[in-house]
């Protein structure tokens, strides 16, 4: 029995710089940056004080006083972006089966925002002992457990079919995007509404980064501190996002008259079992994602026109990512373009890899790859094809997005052209 293929037919995304798709695509083929000094909160104690930061109103962009008051700042991103995605996509779901449409959230560090809020408040800014609850927010427990986020974004689309939060890292924006294909792929779901988000721009993330010295100490030139693959680069920025999709079987997609985005072809994650935040130089996990992503898309080597790196901007990662692409691509990972929008939206740790997947979408509707900015002097040990600075016209019918987390997560992901509107 032949398995469903399954397309993208709605995007939405809120990321820095901008709100939709129109926006995140113009900061992308423009090569702009959105690193700046954090402004949520006074960075002076930190070791590293930059971050990408959205600026929105939620409230203008349709949100009710009381589901800003219920949602911590990640959860509003993700129903935002989920509404953006099925208006996008024309989908009327008050003729859809709501047992047959369902929901898979990706996020890393889940309401980090209102737990650290609540901590300060509960705590007296940490001068009691134990927390004192008579101050807790009552909607404390939502910001608790991650699985709120797919229940937001449920109640927003009426879905009643399978709906889950897949948190693995940094890869969960696209190991979320990956689980709901194969629900679709096995018949579990007709519908999936799917991606991630984070919004980790707080006092315990800057911390916690800053004590293994992963985010970059950078604080002259806030703009230019986001610098995958170049020489000069001291570590990530961190960032905040969400991209959420609509995801459906292509006889669906075509039934409907639905444009058709992309269909994903393959996808694969590994884990390297090695260590925590530790990746081993040779690459061979992330590589054996790209191999099985391209046996499970049918796809060679060869027939990738593009490739949206993880790119986080650290010498570990960069260095092992770039062997991995030379082990699992052989001679074509130098014959094509590779590019990290990182250096431009920063690292919104689990949200990225949804983003990313987004960029890549949107990659290949303009034929264009977007550029690594700030790469002007190139690490050489990285020493593929990492569009410096400028975006490039280029046809792009199969592209390769691939992630990277903490605990050793790998993940890979294909798409191809599925024949555009039916």
């Amino acid at each position: 029995m032949s398995r469903r293929r399954v397309v993208i037919t709605g995007i939405g995304v809120m990321a820095p710089g901008g709100v939709g798709v129109s926006a995140f695509w113009d900061l992308l083929s423009s090569g702009r940056t959105t690193t700046r000094r954090i402004s949520f909160f006074d960075p002076s104690p930190f070791r590293s004080q930059v971050a990408a930061e959205i600026d929105f109103s939620a409230e203008d962009l349709g949100l009710t006083p009381r589901e800003i008051r219920r949602m911590d700042r990640a959860a509003q991103l993700a129903v935002l972006t989920a509404r953006q995605a099925l208006a996008d996509s024309g989908l009327d779901t008050s003729l859809i089966d709501p047992f047959r449409v369902g929901v898979a959230v990706g996020s890393a560090v889940g309401a980090t925002m209102r737990l650290d809020q609540e901590y300060r408040i509960q705590t007296d800014s940490g001068t009691l002992d134990a927390a004192d609850h008579r101050y807790a927010d009552p909607f404390f427990y939502d910001y608790f457990v991650p699985s709120s986020f797919a229940a937001e974004v449920a109640e927003t689309v009426g879905a009643r079919g399978p709906s889950t939060v897949v948190s693995a890292g940094c890869t969960s924006g696209l190991d979320s995007v990956g689980y709901a294909v194969e629900l679709i792929r096995e018949g579990s779901a007709d519908i999936m509404v799917s991606g991630a988000s984070d919004a980790p721009i707080s006092p315990i993330t800057m911390a916690c980064f800053d004590a293994i010295k992963a985010t970059t100490p950078q604080r002259e030139d806030p703009a230019t501190a986001s610098r995958p693959f170049d020489d000069t680069r001291s570590g990530f920025v961190l960032g905040e996002g969400a991209a959420m999709f609509i995801l459906e079987s292509y006889d669906s997609a075509l039934r409907r008259g639905a444009h058709i985005y992309a269909e994903i072809s393959g996808y694969a994650t590994r884990s390297n079992a090695f260590h925590m935040t530790g990746l081993r130089p040779d690459g061979l996990e992330m590589a054996e994602a790209i191999t099985r992503a391209l046996d499970d898309a049918n796809v060679n080597p060869e027939d990738i026109d593009y490739i949206n790196a993880h790119g986080s901007g650290t010498k570990q990662n960069d260095r092992h990512e770039t062997a991995a692409f030379k082990r699992s691509l052989g001679d074509h990972a130098y014959a094509v373009p590779v590019s990290s929008i990182k250096s431009m939206v920063g690292h919104s740790l689990g949200a990225i890899g949804s983003i990313e997947i987004a960029a890549t979408v949107l990659a290949m509707a303009h034929n264009v790859a977007p550029p690594t900015a700030n790469l002007h002097t190139a690490d050489p040990l990285c020493d593929l094809d990492y569009v410096p600075i400028t975006a490039r016209d280029h046809t792009i019918n199969c592209a390769l997005t691939v992630g990277s987390g903490f605990g050793g997560f790998q993940s890979a992901m294909l798409l191809t052209e599925a024949g555009g509107t039916g």
